[in-house]
């Protein structure tokens, strides 16, 4: 990896805010940085030197610059560029990762072929928007590449992209459930990374839930934390590629499996933030607020507890504690917890002619109650 690159200023948009409301600076997706790199490879093959920096256009219309971390040319008509990722305040992955494009020339009429170097995946599976065998370069990228080849002279090339040590980032992704094997995959639809937008999350949602239809399966389950998910994977023996990492996006998940259906789904979790699904929350972070602690003492009620015990649970401090409270006094809190939440999610569904079922966990991975199983009708 480069040293000492010189990150260009960002486009200024809307800006996202952070905690301390200051504002969050936008970043650059792979795809734009491969972009960029392919067409100051293919200016200096054209005989217009490595534009430093490279300004690219962007599908929306943003126009930014990209300072270059290396260029060279090389024996037999090939050209080198690379730019280092500036993810912005996002918290992504590949921040700082070097994205390098080879280019070479083709005969007219060849168009642009694309091949996946060092640290860049090839797909495996069905389900994903590029073919099996096909180097894990998402087609918004190609066309921005292919945009850009363009405006130099007529894009007749074989770009190679590659980011040196990503195979070992892909192993922080969820890549080699989707089946991209070898490397990280170049993502980007407008080119941008808005910080903190989850956008990176919710593709991988419905990317796995793709390669799970297209691979056959009946069955998915999306899981909010790794505890839940090792534990559904086990009680139902699922394969790898059935495990959808849906995080706090519960919402995200159950809305697209309702335009792209399976017969069975599952939501699992643990205490507080099933509690969340169960008063009808989509979305689970904790920044959309705690566990409404009088509500779960209405389900306390609902349960069979008392007036006393509905009391204290309202004036405790966490759903954990909740629910400890409501164990000493012998009230299935769980059971009614998983039921509603099942409710919740089915309503999310609805006319899908998806099952929905819900298993809640404990912290140690053990089951504590279950709603909405085919067998319980």
């Amino acid at each position: 990896m480069a040293a000492g690159v010189q990150h260009q200023e960002h486009p200024r948009g809307p800006q996202q805010k952070g905690p301390s409301d200051e504002p969050l600076r936008r970043g650059w997706t792979t795809g734009a940085c491969a972009t960029a790199a392919a067409k100051a490879g293919f200016a200096a093959l054209c005989g217009q030197g490595f534009p430093d920096p490279v300004c690219i256009t962007l599908p929306r219309g943003e126009q930014p610059a990209f300072a270059l971390a290396e260029h060279a040319l090389l024996p037999g008509g090939v050209a080198m560029a690379a730019v280092m990722k500036d993810a912005g305040d996002d918290p992504d992955v590949t921040h700082g990762a070097l994205v390098r494009a080879t280019v070479r020339r083709l005969p007219p009429g060849s168009g642009v072929v694309f091949a996946a170097g060092e640290g860049v995946g090839t797909v495996t599976l069905p389900g994903l928007p590029l073919p099996v065998g096909e180097p894990a370069i998402n087609p918004g990228p190609r066309a921005m590449i292919r945009a850009a080849l363009a405006e130099i002279a007529a894009p007749d090339a074989h770009v190679e992209i590659s980011i040196p040590g990503g195979a070992r980032i892909a192993e922080r992704t969820m890549n080699g459930r989707l089946g991209i094997l070898g490397g990280l995959s170049i993502l980007g639809t407008t080119g941008v990374v808005v910080p903190y937008s989850c956008a990176a999350w919710i593709h991988s949602i419905h990317r796995g839930i793709d390669v799970a239809r297209a691979t056959g399966l009946d069955h998915v389950a999306g899981a909010t934390g790794s505890t839940s998910e090792a534990a559904i994977r086990q009680l139902d023996a699922l394969p790898e590629q059935a495990l959808i990492d849906m995080g706090d996006f519960v919402g995200g998940m159950l809305k697209y499996l309702r335009a792209h259906p399976v017969p069975r789904v599952t939501v699992a979790g643990g205490l507080a933030k099933l509690c969340k699904l169960a008063q009808g929350r989509l979305d689970l972070h904790s920044r959309r607020g705690g566990v409404d602690l009088d509500a779960l003492a209405v389900l306390a009620r609902e349960a069979g507890g008392s007036a006393a015990l509905a009391a204290r649970i309202a004036a405790g401090n966490t759903a954990l504690e909740a629910f400890a409270l409501a164990a000493a006094d012998g009230v299935a809190l769980p059971e009614v917890v998983a039921s509603r939440a099942r409710q919740v999610a089915q309503q999310v569904v609805e006319g899908s002619g998806m099952v929905v079922d819900v298993a809640l966990f404990g912290r140690d991975g053990t089951l504590l109650a279950r709603a909405g199983r085919p067998a319980e009708g």
